[in-house]
């Protein structure tokens, strides 16, 4: 029985807009998520409908498809396909002048953004709201969950239509991305004039897509409890942390998950020797492999750290690069799977070549090398200077690999700092650092290597971190509670509240203790006979 008793009425009709959605396109945690939460949502008899651009990905994805109509959107040509792939529900806003190019979808072969970002994205939101409005025949959602700026647009566009739609969730993944366009462009977005009001979408005079978002929308909500309030403060608010003040009491902090089959190392291809979820020993020998096939020793006493991620200043990449000859006087080696800043790329290419038997790179996107390198190194690093939930940590958790992350946003949400007191008792699963600076990142990873030397205890790290809920169970729950909320629904009781998500072996444990009582109180035992149960386990609940 899934967490939210099952519905016998009709689903909730919930229409997802999102400018990425794994497996189509992804440049970071947005794609993953909005691809593995409709899977999550559905024990909750809540339906997800992803409303995406037409990129090349998306077109040559989508099955059994049937056109909608062909309309005038913003002076663009867009067709609206219906369809499904993978198992999700989509609606495609065709329209190839915007959106069939290749490559990144906001960037030029130069790494700039495409000039014409606003008109695109303006297009996507306009047919997302008019799809809320009943465009499709036969489809009207109950609640519209609008992901980062470039769905900013939609509740400001259903404000100023003034015709009846469902309400908006604007979900923030990265506030740091904010849809920033020239004053001059708002009619040509569709906007009103008295949409240039500091109280609708203007932002230090220009358009404010995730602005219009957050001043408009019915809730907001961002991906960690931690990063909710962190947002709300000059340092980490972009200029909006006003804004987000004012409108706290809507603002909800919800953890992500992943999606667990997907990133199962018993079953993962990408996993050379696939092992289960939690054994130690079984995972050693894709440490091997990865050694051997990237060019570096065999050396299973070397701590064999990396690194996936988006190479830019924001995820810590340059203090990564910054302190790498330091490191490399100790037993210690480097693999980076990723691409990012061109001078951050140099830095890594200029040390592999200095230091070839330690460092090993792998500068472009890979998705397999992604899945691998968690399934092979001892230690993951995240030293983000900010990071609204982080997925990277989850997905090293799950596969063994001991997570080494700057103390921010969901990554001081979901890890457990392996202190003396956390290591005694039993809890810790992670290695956090703070502030986010070349000499802490340098003492963690130190401190890491002392921890890896001792064997009992850097299993049981790697233990812990299995053991640990990375799923969507429990953030799934929060997300239905919103939703029925929003959509006038009387919400479902749940198992638990808030974010917080039991442990697979605290969950194992208090099975084992309700079986243990059930037959301590069988009828004709004696109390001279009677076992006495197990007293309850004294861990600590860990946040998922």
């Amino acid at each position: 029985m899934s967490a939210i008793a099952l519905h016998q009425d009709a689903p909730l009709e919930l229409l997802s807009a999102a400018a990425e959605m794994y497996p189509f396109v992804k440049t970071g945690g947005l794609g993953d998520v909005v691809g593995s939460l409709p899977k999550a949502l559905r024990p909750y008899n809540i339906h997800v409908t992803t409303i995406v651009p037409g990129y090349p990905a998306v077109m040559s994805g989508i099955t059994r498809r049937e056109a909608v109509g062909t309309f005038d959107v913003l002076g663009e040509s867009v067709t609206l396909w219906r369809g499904e792939a993978h198992g999700h529900a989509l609606l495609v806003v065709d329209a190839p002048a915007l959106f069939d190019r290749p490559g990144n979808p906001y960037l030029g072969p130069d790494g700039r953004d495409w000039s014409d970002n606003g008109i695109r994205y303006a297009v996507f939101a306009r047919t997302a709201a008019s799809v809320a409005q009943g465009l499709v025949p036969g489809y009207r959602p109950d609640v519209i969950q609008a992901h980062d700026w470039q769905a900013g647009l939609i509740p400001a566009y259903l404000r100023y239509d003034g015709k009846p739609a469902a309400p908006v969730l604007m979900t923030i993944h990265n506030l740091a991305f904010q849809g920033l366009f020239p004053a001059s462009e708002c009619a040509r977005f569709g906007l009103p004039d008295h949409a240039m009001q500091v109280d609708e979408c203007e932002f230090y005079g220009q358009v404010g897509f995730l602005k219009a978002g957050l001043q408009l929308s019915n809730q907001l909500s961002t991906v960690s409890p931690t990063y909710a309030a962190e947002i709300q403060t000059a340092e980490h608010g972009m200029g909006l942390d006003g804004l987000l003040r004012a409108r706290a009491a809507v603002l909800h902090g919800i953890l992500n998950g992943i999606d667990i089959d997907e990133w199962n190392p018993e079953a993962d291809p990408s996993v050379v020797f696939p092992y289960q979820v939690g054994d130690v020993v079984g995972r050693r020998a894709n440490k091997r492999v990865f050694q051997a096939e990237f060019g570096l020793p065999q050396d299973p006493d070397a701590f064999l750290i990396g690194i996936v991620s988006r190479l830019t200043t924001q995820k810590g990449a340059d203090l990564l690069a910054d302190i790498t000859p330091r490191l490399m006087t100790e037993r210690i080696q480097l693999a980076v799977v990723g691409t990012g800043d061109a001078e951050i790329m140099r830095s890594f290419m200029r040390l592999q070549s200095r230091f070839p038997a330690q460092v090993t790179c792998h500068l472009r996107y890979s998705e397999r090398l992604g899945h691998r390198l968690h399934s092979a190194v001892d230690a993951s690093l995240v030293p983000s200077r900010f990071e609204p939930c982080g997925l990277t940590q989850l997905h090293a958790l799950r596969y063994g690999s001991v997570p080494i992350a700057a103390r921010v946003g969901g990554l001081s949400d979901t890890l457990v700092d392996a202190n003396t007191a956390a290591i005694y008792e039993g809890v810790a699963n992670g290695i956090l650092f703070s502030p986010t600076t070349r000499d802490t990142l340098h003492h963690a990873i130190r401190h890491a290597q002392m921890l890896f030397r001792q064997k009992a205890v850097w299993a049981r790290l790697q233990r812990n971190g299995g053991l640990h809920d990375v799923s969507w169970h429990g953030k799934a729950a929060v997300y239905a509670r919103l939703f029925e909320t929003m959509a006038g629904r009387s919400p479902r009781d749940a198992d638990f509240d808030g974010e917080i998500a039991p442990r697979r072996a605290d969950l194992a444990a208090a099975k084992r203790m309700a079986s243990v009582q059930s037959v301590a109180r069988l009828p004709g035992v004696g109390r001279g006979t009677t076992r006495r149960a197990p007293q309850a386990s004294s861990r600590r609940i860990a946040t998922g």
